[in-house]
């Protein structure tokens, strides 16, 4: 099935579990702190400027929304997470919400956790490095703002991202600048492979809009 990332459209922002779509597409969830860049990492994927926000504060992600891309998949954009400046009922409500996301049955089926390039991954990366890995799903690491390392930064900043979320040989990290576009090419290359493939018990036709 091959698809058309520049084919993106919004659908919907779901600010509770009854309003998750359950449609049988497969959904692919991006997620990251939220002054980590994913919006803009999302629109460099899709080739788009601004359909996911980028806002002049992090922390504008408040609900979870879903991208269909070429009528075939989601690309599904989970709130932002560690933003100090937003209340604890809020930070609370978002990860209930997250929560309740990883727990449904037959929705995830591929996670993509942004971290940051220049920094160690924090104690909240990790957790939801944890909840991608215990959803049973696969989940590919993508280090955003490369731009901002010099050279002989790259390799050991990339290495202490392995450390610190534990990443098996086999896992994926994928060296990212959303200002730049070094690796899109390679994210899209696995996230396309990945939507080639049929869940288990799929059959050959496809979703009805």
């Amino acid at each position: 099935m091959a698809i058309n990332f520049n084919q993106a459209e919004f659908v919907l922002s779901a600010a509770s579990p009854g309003q998750f779509i359950r449609d049988g597409r497969k959904q692919l969830a991006f997620a990251g702190r939220s002054n980590v860049g994913k919006s803009s990492v999302i629109n460099r994927l899709l080739g788009r400027k601004n359909l996911a926000r980028v806002g002049a504060q992090p922390g504008k992600t408040t609900q979870i929304n879903y991208f269909l891309i070429d009528r075939k998949i989601y690309l599904v954009d989970l709130p932002g997470y560690g933003y100090a400046k937003v209340s604890k009922a809020e930070r609370d409500r978002w990860g209930k919400l997250m929560e309740n996301y990883f727990r449904s049955s037959g929705l995830l089926d591929l996670g993509v956790l942004i971290v940051d390039a220049r920094h160690k991954p924090t104690a909240d990366d990790v957790t939801m490095y944890d909840y991608f890995r215990a959803s049973g799903c696969p989940c590919v690491v993508a280090a955003n703002k490369l731009d901002k390392l010099k050279r002989s930064e790259i390799e050991p900043n990339l290495a202490l991202i392995r450390d610190t979320l534990q990443l098996a040989e086999g896992d994926v990290l994928v060296p990212f600048s959303a200002e730049k576009g070094e690796g899109k090419e390679q994210l899209l290359r696995i996230l396309k492979a990945f939507c080639e493939t049929k869940r288990e018990g799929e059959n050959n036709g496809e979703s009805e809009v």
